[in-house]
């Protein structure tokens, strides 16, 4: 499957989006996370695992500590996959215009 395909269907559960939002504003721990939302930490570290699978986040070690921080890598890929069906759209749009 496709680095853009994994990423989207690992955004596809609102707890796993929920994370990521909270990691954009800034890299954190498990248990900053799991502060902020309504499930264990055993749930947060599952879904943090889904999301490093679909490159969504990556994880740095500080001490005993592990943080968690947007991969900037799979995040790109869903990007460019946006801007080619974006631009292959506004290319229809354009011919069907020409066309009338």
């Amino acid at each position: 499957m496709e680095t853009y395909q994994t990423a989207f269907a690992a955004l596809g559960d609102p707890t796993r989006r929920e994370i990521f939002t909270l990691l954009v504003a800034r890299p954190r721990a498990v248990g900053e996370i799991a502060a902020e939302l309504p499930v264990s930490r055993p749930a947060v570290s599952q879904h943090l695992k889904v999301l490093k699978e679909a490159r969504l986040v990556r994880v740095e070690a500080e001490g005993t500590r592990r943080r968690y921080s947007v991969d900037h890598v799979g995040v790109a890929a869903m990007r460019d996959y946006l801007d080619d069906v974006w631009g292959q759209a506004l290319a229809n749009f354009a011919a069907v215009v020409e066309e009338t």
